[in-house]
């Protein structure tokens, strides 16, 4: 594949992303029904893209997920296992894996590759335009951010050739993204009017930079702080300097920087998925004094909602520590946020929480609506639509 270039069979070390070669690990951790404990060992073909492809929306050819994914998704599934083990301490959930696999999932495809228990909720797109539609009728303006895949921005633990993939500049790894279906279905967003932030891009310019933080934990599903404040700064950009939003009183804050020790949501080392504490830089955002201060507020013009990644490293139950998603977009706007955040799927119960405020969304100026990739075929609630604002 072009842009991609692979390293000699020598071990080697990538310094800016902690990153070395080594063939992955499938670990089983037992769902409810208890299955027993096992690693198993996978030897992955060398190749990057394999397998049939497939006619995108306006006949552009869309290559089939790279051999080595499809290879690791396959064995995981058939094993009962929910993550995958990668080199240097990386853990990735099989569920995305599976997202990033299974093809295109909207339209007639939907019903036949969603988690969904209810076919008819089965497809993210109606619900998205219904809800889209909503605001449009009301003057809302509506931003959705989708949460790359980790295994998207950091391939390398779970790709085996000669050596991990490297990309050598900006269009070498936009070539070389195995979430061709995702981009696919934003450009369909997108022609009907939808605004989709694709974070992807900005990601992976971040990867390229020597000496940069992570953007995923290790041993977490969810992004880092660094990670959740360079998806905040795409957002503050989207906004701009708006006429309502230079009408508000600003206030002023600043970063003061950590390091917090955790394991993930990923670890569960009595079924054999095991892996050392990891160290995270943490970014506070406190005010100038360096006094903590909530970023949170009903009243406010801005409404963020979504799943886990709305929460993570802000909530005191997930690492909180004032350097999460709303932390880092407070900051940028200079102005409290509403959230509406749910730890769990963020497709369809956090519009159901916003119709159960009863307020029509009064007051609101931008929804942002920030959930993981995998919503769209891993949620088992589905896409319902939701009347938050009945349609006229």
């Amino acid at each position: 594949m072009i842009g991609v270039r692979w390293l000699g069979k020598e071990r080697k070390h990538d310094r800016a992303s902690g990153l070395s070669d080594s063939r992955p690990v499938l670990a089983n951790r037992p769902r409810q029904t208890g299955c027993g404990v096992g690693l198993i060992l996978i030897a992955l073909t060398a190749a990057l893209v394999g397998g049939p492809s497939a006619a995108g929306q306006d006949g552009e050819v869309l290559p089939a997920p790279p051999e080595w994914l499809t290879q690791v998704m396959r064995t995981a599934q058939q094993s009962n296992l929910t993550v995958v083990q990668g080199q240097d301490g990386w853990l990735y959930p099989v569920s995305e894996l599976r997202a990033l696999s299974v093809g295109r999932f909207w339209g007639p495809d939907a019903a036949g590759v969603s988690r969904a228990t209810k076919p008819e909720s089965a497809d993210p797109l109606p619900a998205i335009l219904d809800f889209q539609q909503q605001l449009n009728q009301a003057g809302l303006q509506l931003i959705v951010v989708p949460v790359p895949a980790k295994s998207v921005i950091y391939p390398e633990p779970l790709a085996e050739a000669d050596g991990p993939i490297r990309w050598s500049d900006t269009a070498a790894a936009e070539d070389s993204r195995i979430d061709r279906w995702q981009r696919e279905f934003y450009d369909v967003l997108r022609q009907a009017g939808v605004d989709v932030l694709d974070l992807v891009p900005r990601f992976q310019q971040e990867r390229l930079g020597e000496g940069r933080q992570l953007l995923y934990c290790r041993t977490d599903s969810h992004w880092t702080p660094r990670g959740a404040r360079l998806a905040a700064e795409a957002v503050s950009e989207k906004i701009g300097n708006a006429d309502w939003l230079r009408q508000m009183v600003r206030h002023k804050s600043v970063i003061r920087e950590g390091k917090l020790k955790l394991r993930g949501d990923l670890v569960e080392p009595q079924s054999g998925v095991s892996s050392e504490e990891e160290s995270v830089p943490v970014m506070s955002v406190t005010t100038a004094a360096g006094t903590s201060f909530s970023v949170v507020d009903r009243t406010s013009p801005v409404v963020v909602l979504g799943d886990s990644h709305t929460l993570i490293f802000h909530d005191p139950e997930m690492f909180g520590s004032a350097s999460g998603f709303v932390d880092f977009l407070s900051m940028g706007l200079g102005i409290p946020l509403d959230l509406v955040g749910v730890r769990g799927s963020g497709s369809t119960t956090t519009r159901i929480e916003l119709l159960r405020r009863r307020d029509r969304m009064a007051g609101k100026r931008v929804v942002i609506w920030c959930f993981s990739f995998r919503e769209f075929t891993e949620s088992e609630t589905g896409w319902r639509k939701v009347p938050v604002i009945p349609l006229q």
